[in-house]
């Protein structure tokens, strides 16, 4: 059974920058796809960033050029690199992983989610 861990969150001012890992136990293959997601106090979970097969990666427009997702096939583990952060990031930021998916085009649909992390906060303020 696939699990997944998330670490790094914290609090920053606005203009700083977190890294997010998500590591990846319970799957032998290097080939999965892991969609990070976040939700704001009421407000709706959406997908800001995507990493698939080939590490081809989908970006939200809103974060496009500030974070940046990337992978260690050996420590199973992908991360996202978050920069000029604002505010508006202030979220529980989740991982998410899927077997399902290879060619990121966009954010996948959250059906094809097989393992979710906990989850770690991330708080902006300026």
């Amino acid at each position: 059974q696939v699990q997944l861990v998330e670490s790094g969150g914290g609090s920053v001012q606005a203009g700083g920058s977190v890294r997010l890992s998500c590591a990846v136990s319970g799957y032998r293959w290097r080939s999965y796809c892991i969609t990070w997601f976040r939700q704001a106090p009421g407000k709706e979970r959406e997908g800001v960033a995507a990493i698939g097969g080939y590490d081809s990666t989908f970006y939200l427009g809103s974060v496009k050029g500030r974070f940046s997702v990337s992978r260690d096939n050996a420590k199973y583990t992908v991360y996202l690199d978050m920069s000029n952060l604002q505010p508006e990031d202030t979220a529980m930021y989740f991982c998410a992983f899927s077997s399902r998916v290879m060619n990121i085009q966009n954010i996948p649909p959250v059906v094809l989610f097989e393992a979710w992390g906990q989850g770690t906060q991330v708080t902006v303020s300026s």
